[in-house]
């Protein structure tokens, strides 16, 4: 039964929240699109830009969700734990500065990699508390980007076998994207003879002039979308089980936990480890997507993103971490520069070089030069956009879009009487 009493799954209720939002999305990027004058390829781009970050960002709040929303680990060391699983994929798979072992070996090698950093972390840190813990995993984010900037691991060897992070140039290795060629080109070779998923999606797109290189992006984004759902179904089997149970009794109240028996401590290694083994899969499915990586992409402003897409869709809600992606990656990322690319499309406008020169124009009721100033400090405007969402989050909505939700002990809702059971103590003269 779903929260909102009647007799569909939650997952179902989640569903069709997910993809309304989804298809709103759509349709606002597909009329401002046509505003701006983009073909069908053009369109189709735009969308699958959109979804692409839709669910990366999805990915990393869903395992962020895991951490803060089930158990109340404040972590904000994500994008560490990112890093390690990129690079140690990067050192696993790289030919040139890595073993040259095969993908998927440094997929799962990144993950486990991920999960041991993240256990080397939680040891020390169990007895923290709060904003102390968010100390710990902060600093250890930092120490792993300052140490893959370092030059001595530049490069090294292990057993004779010549290694390298390659410091702030970063490191190649094949990408995961490169995975789609598997199912679009006989051979996984690209721009050959097509598969059999190619030969039906490549003549499709021609005919509606979608480009080849859109396609197989696409067909790309598709496969992160079945990680978000394997996301979701692996928290939402978590957060209905005993285990999950106890992960919530910590985030509410530890002692009591643990006052019933309940071993606290293990929870949150377990629970902690398997938080970082996602977000290292994450960082992997999306920095890892196009072959190459530098430190520079792991700052700690990629933790803020995340967290701004958590707590706009509702810590502790699964399905609102994946909205919160959503509307994070539409409205709040990509919204803006698609915005500016309409106005300059569609509005001769000027760029001033400072505010002042933006406002004077204004007492002679010309505003086209404050809208080209504003149009083009776009990218720091965002910024601020953010932070008044943030604002109003917390003024009129703190637990955000779909957070807060009502959360049964028992495995089974007994809360709520059946119909007829209501009917009758009605015509008893109870209350329903």
């Amino acid at each position: 039964m779903s929260e909102h009493g009647d007799s569909r799954p939650q997952w179902v209720t989640d569903a069709l929240l997910i993809g309304g939002a989804l298809l709103a999305t759509y349709a606002v990027f597909t009329v401002f699109g046509l505003v701006l004058g983009l073909d069908v390829n053009g369109i189709v781009s735009t969308l699958q830009r959109v979804t692409f970050f839709a669910a990366v960002y999805a990915l990393l709040a869903l395992a962020l969700n895991l951490h803060w929303g089930y158990t109340g680990l404040f972590n904000i060391g994500v994008a560490g734990f990112m890093a390690v699983g990129v690079y140690a994929m990067g050192l696993l798979s790289s030919a040139e500065q890595g073993f040259g072992l095969p993908l998927w070996i440094g997929v799962v090698g990144g993950m486990i990699a991920a999960a041991l950093v993240g256990l080397l972390a939680a040891l020390p840190a169990l007895r923290l508390r709060a904003d102390y813990f968010a100390i710990v995993t902060l600093g250890l984010s930092e120490i792993i980007r300052r140490a893959l900037l370092s030059s001595s691991l530049r490069e090294f060897e292990i057993g004779g076998q010549s290694l390298g992070t390659g410091g702030g140039s970063g490191i190649g290795f094949p990408a995961t994207e490169g995975v789609v060629d598997y199912v679009l080109y006989a051979g996984a070779e690209r721009g050959g003879d097509p598969a059999l998923l190619g030969s039906l999606l490549f003549p499709l797109a021609e005919t509606v002039g979608i480009q080849p290189s859109v396609v197989r992006s696409s067909v790309y984004t598709a496969l992160l979308v079945v990680f978000v759902i394997a996301f979701y179904l692996i928290l939402s089997r978590i957060g209905a089980s005993p285990f999950g149970r106890v992960l919530k009794g910590i985030r509410e109240d530890e002692v009591a936990a643990r006052s019933l028996g309940k071993h606290t401590n293990t929870a949150k290694i377990k629970v902690f480890m398997l938080g970082c083994a996602l977000m290292g899969l994450a960082g992997m499915l999306w920095q890892g997507s196009r072959g190459t990586v530098t430190p520079s992409q792991f700052m700690p402003i990629v933790t803020f993103y995340v967290f701004v897409a958590l707590i706009v869709g509702g810590s502790g809600s699964n399905a609102g971490s994946i909205v919160g992606g959503l509307v994070f990656a539409a409205a709040l990322w990509e919204g803006p520069p698609f915005v500016r690319r309409i106005i300059r499309a569609n509005m001769d406008v000027s760029t001033p070089t400072t505010i002042y020169d933006a406002l004077l124009p204004l007492a002679d009721l010309d505003v086209l030069p404050l809208v080209g100033y504003l149009v083009g400090s776009l990218d720091e405007i965002r910024f601020m956009i953010v932070g008044i969402v943030l604002v109003v989050l917390m003024l009129w909505r703190p637990d955000g879009l779909l957070g807060h939700r009502k959360e049964i002990a028992a495995a089974t809702d007994l809360s709520r009487p059946s119909r007829r059971a209501g009917r009758e103590g009605v015509e008893e003269g109870g209350d329903p």
